[in-house]
């Protein structure tokens, strides 16, 4: 299972992954709650401040806040583009920024937080819903499952598109959907075969 987790010894790695997901949940809820204002916009200062501050070395926490912002770079064109369409040119600046530091913001979490404690946190977080029938194992599982496997998808589709340009062929969407989807689908067979070698079904 691919990990985001950046091994540091900083105060965001050493906090318990409960309160921890707690208190980034409620700064991304607060940032996606802002006026759709010009000075909205510099709340994309936020998460620069977070991942040079959290611990990691503020270098070192700048290369994973630049790879987090690559990797969100769709997002951020289809965000911008649409808002810029439809609503003008402060809603999409404001928008596009309070949509990304929220995303940067709960990147943090994996981040910061090995696997198995995100795991931990979560099963003990959802275990009120065992009273409704929801086995918060299995939900904490799947919601781990769900993080870990984005990036994962993120990496097939980057290898995709290098394998294209290795055979001189410019990437798109229409030539490398059906790869992505292979790798993908091989991806969840190994994934189901781990699984159901540990006993989860």
């Amino acid at each position: 299972m691919l990990s985001l987790y950046v091994p540091a010894t900083g105060w965001l790695h050493r906090m318990p992954a409960g309160p921890k997901l707690a208190m980034l949940a409620l700064v991304a809820m607060a940032v996606a709650a802002l006026p759709s204002t010009w000075v909205t916009a510099m709340v994309l200062l936020l998460p620069l401040v977070l991942y040079a501050g959290s611990g990691m070395g503020v270098g070192r926490g700048l290369r994973v806040l630049a790879e987090s912002v690559w990797g969100l770079r769709w997002v951020i064109v289809v965000t911008a583009a649409g808002q810029l369409i439809f609503l003008g040119l402060e809603p999409a600046v404001a928008n596009t920024g309070r949509v990304v530091a929220a995303l940067l913001v709960v990147n943090l979490v994996p981040v910061s937080t090995p696997v198995s404690a995100l795991l931990d946190a979560l099963e003990r977080g959802l275990a009120p819903l065992a009273r409704c029938g929801v086995d918060p194992g299995r939900a904490a599982l799947l919601l781990t499952l769900t993080i870990t496997t984005i990036p994962v998808i993120a990496r097939l589709a980057a290898e995709v598109r290098d394998a294209q340009r290795a055979r001189g062929l410019r990437p798109s969407l229409r030539r490398g959907a059906l790869p992505l989807l292979v790798s993908a689908l091989r991806h969840a067979d190994d994934l189901g075969e781990g699984l159901a070698a540990r006993g989860i079904r």
